[in-house]
């Protein structure tokens, strides 16, 4: 593969970190039970063909003071997955960060790149692998989470663009910090994947579906420096573009879900074509997964229009089912059956969800044999 993932399908584990309105901060490393038991999850992804993963450190704990960095929640899980000879892309910030920044600060930017620096020395001195981070998670969501509409923190109203500015200064700051401890580092930005229209056909709300929807770009092009080069960003620094999908990731303007199958619904392989001409770097599905029964229909559903655009010419460099455990809720620590894998039983072991595994090694097995025609033809 052009970006060296071990294996076209991923799983990602729930690593969420941010504080909700009522105080209480997340943590689903802690709460799935994956903290204490990585190197089972990691053999259990890695039997099931998913041979690298996504998932999270959780900056809050490892730097409770400013520049001491305390490893312990997170050592074990790079050594897990070592074990287990799993590839992981990890999380440096998803939606939290210590107590002690305030996060609309210049220290958060040069703090955030402190920390990634120390955590990519960590991993070159604990494994020599090339490293694969991804520095912010979801800058487009958190701006608008956490700073629009003071859903999560900072918690902050009509400051979306603000935050969003500030996350990519921090995005931009990681980047150049982890390649001055390891020219090789890969970068992953994970951002979601819409499409937004108009109710009506009125010129000007539509017109306003339309900037909704390209605001979706906005990260990627400060990144890149073709949007406020002030910034810092350069060509350079954009490198993996992840894309994030999920059923209700379409919409109409300040309106209702499009559901799958309406007119209105514009096909994934369109989005995934779009990106990559945009963008022309390497491209992979970041996050996609459903709840319930839907699970295994929506993989399919999502496969079938990634090999769409496969065959459209699109590179395409890999699907990650996210996330691959059962967790709680954000909002209300509901049981939320999204996982390729169960919570854990009295032993430790989780079961997988039987149709989704069906689903999987069914389109395993597609794109298997759709990358040995391809190596066919071009070899």
């Amino acid at each position: 593969m052009g970006v060296g993932l071990q294996s076209f399908f991923l799983g990602g584990f729930e690593c969420a970190t941010h504080l909700r309105r009522d105080g209480v901060r997340l943590d689903l490393l802690a709460a799935t039970g994956h903290e204490r038991l990585a190197e089972s999850d990691y053999s259990q992804a890695k039997a099931l063909g998913l041979r690298t993963v996504r998932d999270g450190i959780r900056w809050h704990l490892v730097a409770r003071h400013p520049k001491v960095y305390d490893w312990s929640s997170w050592l074990p899980m790079l050594r897990a997955a070592q074990a287990a000879d799993v590839q992981v892309i990890w999380d440096l910030c998803h939606y939290g960060w210590p107590e002690h920044l305030d996060i609309w600060s210049p220290s958060f930017v040069a703090q955030c790149a402190h920390y990634a620096r120390a955590a990519a020395q960590l991993v070159k001195d604990e494994t020599g692998a090339v490293p694969y981070f991804c520095p912010i998670n979801e800058i487009s969501f958190w701006a608008w989470a956490g700073g629009e509409v003071g859903k999560i923190n900072p918690f902050a109203v009509a400051r979306g663009d603000e935050l969003k500015r500030q996350l990519v200064r921090a995005y931009l700051a990681c980047v150049d910090a982890i390649r001055s401890i390891d020219r090789r580092a890969r970068f992953m930005i994970s951002e979601p994947l819409i499409h937004v229209v108009g109710k009506t056909a009125e010129p000007g709300e539509r017109a306003a579906a339309q900037a909704y929807r390209l605001a979706q770009f906005q990260a990627h092009d400060m990144i890149s420096g073709h949007l406020e080069p002030g910034l810092g960003g350069r060509p350079e620094h954009l490198d993996i573009v992840g894309a994030n999908f999920y059923p209700d990731n379409q919409w109409y303007l300040q309106g209702s879900t499009i559901p799958l199958g309406h007119h209105a619904y514009r096909p994934l392989r369109e989005m995934l074509a779009e990106v990559a001409e945009r963008y022309g770097r390497p491209l992979l599905i970041s996050e996609t997964g459903s709840e319930g029964a839907a699970r295994p229909y929506w993989l399919h559903h999502v496969c079938a229009e990634a090999m769409q655009a496969v065959h459209a010419g699109v590179a395409l460099e890999g699907i990650c089912l996210y996330p691959i455990l059962d967790y709680p809720g954000w909002d209300n620590d509901r049981p939320c059956h999204a996982g390729l894998l169960s919570t854990p039983g009295i032993l430790g072991r989780r079961a997988p969800y039987a149709p989704l595994v069906e689903e999987l090694r069914r389109q395993q097995a597609l794109f298997a044999s759709a990358a040995r025609v391809c190596d066919q033809q071009t070899g």
